[in-house]
């Protein structure tokens, strides 16, 4: 099994964030976005590994490259870069990836996490991950047919399609059949919204009839912008505490006269004094608290908080605040005092 995850964008809607580190890398719950989304569908999968491809900028750098291969070989997988450098869409990012695109694989897109259980029917020529949601019209959903087979993708419906909302990750039994129907895409131009998109490689499957069930799953979360962001952190963190499965408090934090309310993540070299954190805080690694109040809030590493009062904060890497704001939103290197 492959994974196939496009994340060539710096995710404007996140900024000032990801004017430093691509949005795929921002730390939710203590891991990189990217990070968890390949660990949570690995286990959706329970089986091995074998490639994970990455597509990616070629401004992101060597870093960033080197830090993606090593969340693939951790799952005891190959790690492969390919670059992106034109926003042509989906289909274009895929494309981008062709020398991987053999035997079964699952595609996902690296601003989404998601938690599910399910058993993937490897019968299907292929899966698609949805979720139902309230508001369809916002979303482009699958259109179903009585023996719960997908048959057409429809983008923000008027009217009433279904309520299943596709959340971006795809399971293909041979995704060469999709790499060769999106080549066709692309040799003929087949062009919506100025991009290339996976829907019309899909529905030249479907008009082939291949047969695509759906993959429901448990939780979407978005990582969209910084509300949803810091919204996706707390329910990670939840998650993460109701499952037991990390150690989520480093044992080289300090604390002094202070008090950490759970479920919160707390990185290396953390000190905290005359301060209270939490519920649903991730602090990265050496971040200094001193007579502050945080709860619900995503702070990146190497920070620096003073007489703070925070909810709803997302605050980056080498960042200071001294101060009384509470929803805030500061990027790296910024100071507040």
């Amino acid at each position: 099994m492959k994974i196939i995850v496009p994340m060539a964008g710096r995710g404007s809607r996140l900024r000032p964030h990801t004017l430093t580190v691509p949005k795929p890398l921002i730390p939710v719950a203590g891991k990189p976005i990217v990070h968890r989304l390949v660990e949570d569908i690995a286990k959706v999968l329970n089986q091995p590994i074998e490639e994970v491809a990455f597509v990616i900028h070629e401004s992101f750098g060597k870093q960033v490259e080197n830090d993606l291969v090593a969340i693939a070989e951790k799952l005891g997988a190959k790690g492969t870069i390919y670059y992106q450098n034109e926003p042509l869409g989906t289909g274009h990012a895929i494309m981008c990836a062709k020398d991987s695109l053999s035997g079964p694989a699952v595609i996902a897109y690296a601003d989404t996490l998601i938690r599910a259980n399910f058993d993937l029917d490897t019968n299907a020529d292929s899966v698609i991950w949805v979720k139902q949601v309230d508001q369809p019209e916002a979303f482009g959903v699958v259109q179903m047919n009585e023996a719960n087979e997908i048959i057409e993708l429809v983008e923000k419906p008027q009217t009433f399609v279904s309520d299943l909302a596709v959340i971006g990750i795809y399971y293909f039994k041979n995704i060469s059949v999709l790499r060769d129907e999106l080549q066709l895409v692309i040799d003929n131009n087949i062009i919506h919204g100025g991009e290339y998109q996976i829907n019309d490689g899909i529905k030249q499957m479907m008009a082939k009839g291949m047969k695509f069930v759906p993959g429901q799953v448990e939780e979407w979360m978005d990582c969209g912008n910084k509300n949803v962001t810091v919204d996706t952190n707390s329910r990670m963190l939840n998650f993460i505490h109701q499952d037991g499965e990390e150690n989520m408090i480093a044992e080289s934090v300090k604390i002094e006269n202070s008090t950490i309310i759970p479920p919160c993540f707390i990185a290396d070299d953390v000190i905290l004094i005359n301060s209270t954190v939490g519920p649903n805080v991730s602090l990265g690694k050496a971040t200094h608290v001193s007579n502050a109040t945080i709860k619900n809030s995503l702070v990146q590493t190497h920070a620096h908080i003073r007489n703070a009062n925070l909810d709803n904060a997302m605050i980056g890497n080498h960042a200071t605040f001294d101060g009384e704001f509470k929803s805030i939103s500061i990027g790296d290197y910024s100071v507040l005092e």
